[in-house]
């Protein structure tokens, strides 16, 4: 199938592509519900779409009295790339139009590599799923990296755990080595949209999606959009002081949130309490496999250590003093945790949840509820196609 030229003509059309993906195929009085236009001016704006090929009718609609409606739905050759690169593993998969996953690939990768090599091994990745059948070539990719980016640009900028990125052209890169067009974006923006589109905040239009991994970042959602604010840095909430002269962290200050907790931060305690013999689960842990990370911290815990426990506590109850503010602030309708760190499920869920609803305002937290996301770890690939899709299907 040729890739995708053409682009909606306007906010009409681009709307008409939104609803059709998120929603599958739908009747043309269907459609005419949704949107103020009268019967012959949706008309002409399908009949335009069918014409560039981005939709195909797809036979007549259940009758709703009178004559049956025709059904139109996104052309079933369209194919999105998401890419999720996080600290230390890649994600890469294929999706429809519609946004469903058709192919999924993840991989271990150390994102200190530098673009370069990181890059070598997504195209590899990439070029695995094409060979299986799931695409002939893509039609727009979207990226996650796990830093700031300055988002017009697609470029990454002095993102504290990726040397060797600071600038580095992704989305023009990128763009040459795959032959079409290219969004990047910060890792949990990508988690926040794709949690929106299809995992546990699909109703709800301002939220704060909270990534617990290597780092810790928070996606910001402010009527259904995500916020990035002038320089694409908004929601970096590992930065914000959690103890005041606290650990040094990577960023060059001290007492960040993510140097007291996040996955880099667990393995660090978890080790040295396993070298002081303060947890003999721990320590048969370290014998065994030369090095600790947020797993074996999640698997000690549930065959109930108590040092586990507690960095677990800890960690969470330091995370929910940022998120209660965070929520006296901004007053969202919900807060989803997600990352690798989730492995470490309720008792990490408990401790925040139990900060957040002691130190936030009774009108904030009355009705907030606090979990874990749907999604896993397609969350950051069906939000990096949503990212593209959004980019595509808008008025050129």
């Amino acid at each position: 199938m040729r890739r995708m030229t053409a682009r909606p003509a306007n906010a009409h059309q681009a709307r008409l592509l939104k609803l059709l993906r998120d929603q599958g195929p739908n009747s043309r009085a269907q459609l005419g519900d949704q949107i103020e236009l009268s019967r012959s001016k949706l008309a002409v704006e399908i009949d335009r779409l069918l014409e560039t090929g981005l939709v195909v009718a797809d036979g007549l609609a259940a009758s709703r009295g009178g004559r049956r409606s025709h059904n139109v739905r996104l052309a079933p050759g369209l194919r999105f790339l998401g890419v999720d690169i996080g600290a230390t593993s890649v994600d890469v998969a294929v999706t429809n139009a519609e946004l469903e996953i058709l192919g999924h690939l993840d991989e271990p990768l150390d994102v200190r590599d530098g673009p370069v090599a990181v890059f070598e091994q997504v195209l590899a990745m990439a070029g695995k799923l094409k060979d299986a059948g799931l695409a002939e070539g893509f039609d727009g990719a979207g990226i996650g990296v796990p830093g700031p980016v300055r988002f017009p640009d697609g470029v990454p900028v002095a993102p504290p755990i990726m040397p060797g990125w600071d600038g580095f052209p992704v989305r023009e890169a990128l763009s040459q080595e795959l032959g079409c067009p290219v969004m990047v974006d910060n890792d949990v923006n990508l988690m926040a949209m794709g949690e929106m589109h299809a995992g546990v905040a699909r109703s709800v239009r301002d939220f704060l999606c909270v990534k617990i991994g290597t780092g810790i970042g928070c996606g910001i959602v402010a009527g259904g959009a995500v916020h990035r604010g002038v320089t694409g840095s908004a929601g970096d909430i590992g930065h914000i002081q959690a103890v005041p002269d606290g650990r040094p962290c990577a960023c060059g200050n001290r007492g960040c949130l993510e140097a007291h907790f996040s996955g880099a931060a667990l393995a660090r305690d978890a080790t040295e309490a396993a070298r002081q013999q303060v947890s003999a689960e721990l320590a048969a842990r370290l014998e065994t496999h030369g090095t600790l990370t947020a797993v074996d911290v999640a698997a000690a815990a549930a065959a109930g250590d108590a040092t586990s426990l507690e960095l677990i506590r800890e960690g969470g109850t330091r995370t929910g003093q940022v998120i209660a503010g965070l929520v006296s602030f901004f007053n969202p309708g919900l807060v989803v945790i997600g990352g690798g760190v989730t492995g470490l499920g309720h008792t990490l869920l408990a401790a925040i949840r139990t900060q957040v609803y002691r130190q936030s305002l009774p009108l904030a937290t009355g009705n907030l509820p606090i979990v874990l996301g749907e999604l896993g770890r397609t969350a950051g690939v069906i939000g990096a196609a949503r990212l593209i899709s959004d980019h595509l299907f808008s008025p050129a």
